[in-house]
């Protein structure tokens, strides 16, 4: 069991990345969130990456095979919506001047959610020989990692916005909240890219 444990903390370190990457964002992108919304977030991450991999032990290889093709461009479709209307918000709302930023909706964090963990499925094939106690455990454990390092980028996000200014100033020329935004978008844009690639051609 304990290497079982090891080999899960570090699956989920690995695994968390690209959701450390998107709570970042949201980070960046709302730095007066609620401490509530801020464990939603490493919940909601934390949720999805120990479910795909679940999901993926249960189904089997023999199945996962024949759909996962499919993986990287509901990753890149998904992420590239997200992203691409955070950065056109964002430069919208500089252009036309100062304007209440959207806050980050239950249905767009579902979205990042199943989006950056989606290619987590094959990591199923890793545990597919675990007995059934052991797969728990080790999801589990994944789910535990990747609550804490989302908490954290979620905090590291707030404190570059804050220590940059996060409130938006009409009198300023550079609009750094709706910046956040552009940036914020940029990144989920990459993790899209980056879910796709890896998937496709490495």
């Amino acid at each position: 069991m304990t290497g079982i444990i090891i080999t899960s903390i570090f699956l989920g370190i690995g695994l968390a990345m690209d959701a450390f990457a998107a709570s970042l964002a949201n980070g960046i992108n709302e730095s007066k969130m609620k401490f509530k919304k801020i464990l939603l977030i490493a919940f909601m991450f934390a949720l999805f990456q120990a479910l795909m991999p679940f999901i993926g032990y249960l189904v089997g290889s023999a199945i996962l095979t024949k759909i996962e093709w499919i993986i990287p461009w509901v990753a890149l479709i998904l992420l590239g919506y997200v992203g691409g209307k955070m950065i056109y918000d964002g430069i919208k709302n500089k252009d036309n001047g100062c304007e209440k930023k959207k806050k980050l909706t239950f249905l767009v964090l579902l979205v990042q959610a199943i989006a950056t963990s989606i290619d987590a499925l094959s990591v199923g094939f890793t545990i597919s020989d675990y007995l059934l106690k052991e797969a728990i455990v080790s999801v589990c454990i994944i789910a535990g990692v990747t609550f804490i390092i989302c908490l954290g980028g979620v905090f590291f996000g707030i404190s570059i916005t804050s220590k940059l200014g996060s409130n938006c100033n009409c009198e300023k020329s550079e609009n750094i909240s709706c910046k956040a935004e552009i940036f914020g978008g940029i990144i989920l844009v990459i993790i899209g890219l980056e879910i796709f690639i890896s998937n496709m051609f490495f």
